[in-house]
């Protein structure tokens, strides 16, 4: 599994977040919140949905427990923060250089995927984790987290040292 590096500018994202754990995981709810209702939302730039992850500033891979805390977001990109639905956030999306790996499968498989991403092919890169937002696109080959043939781009933050 290759990644594809690319340079993003920054994005505007609009959605619900939570604070969570992988011990105490309200993924699900999020996301059944927001599927409910992201047709509020106005002026989305593309269609897809983003989940991202926002982890404390002093993160570190190797420290990772199930109980750290970090923010959880389902969003969609928007072009401007205008009329804003009740009980939903905006957030920027900071621009950089990020290390693009394509999931196929269900979310069940998807932890074997992360441990290559951070165990194999992070240490034996020349690049190093940048302390920026991680998230998955969601897009039209997204077909739900049972699906065997689901995709999902997995985006992590690089930077070279």
């Amino acid at each position: 599994m290759k990644p594809e590096i690319v340079m993003i500018p920054e994005r505007k994202l609009v959605g619900m977040c939570i604070t969570t754990s992988i011990s105490f995981d309200e993924t699900a709810a999020l996301w059944q919140n927001f599927m409910a209702r992201h047709k509020e939302i106005k002026n989305v730039a593309q269609p897809g949905f983003y989940s991202m992850q926002i982890y404390p500033e002093d993160f570190k891979v190797e420290e990772f427990t199930e109980d750290t805390k970090f923010e959880r977001w389902a969003a969609v990109e928007v072009n401007e923060f205008d009329d804003l639905p009740a009980g939903m956030s905006k957030r920027i999306l900071a621009g950089g250089m990020y290390a693009v790996f394509t999931h196929v499968g269900p979310v069940k498989t998807f932890v074997n995927t992360s441990n290559f991403i951070y165990g194999t092919w992070l240490p034996n890169s020349k690049y190093e984790l940048d302390a920026r937002a991680h998230f998955e696109r969601l897009g039209e080959k997204y077909y739900g987290p049972d699906h065997p043939e689901s995709e999902e781009e997995i985006w992590v933050p690089i930077t070279t040292s």
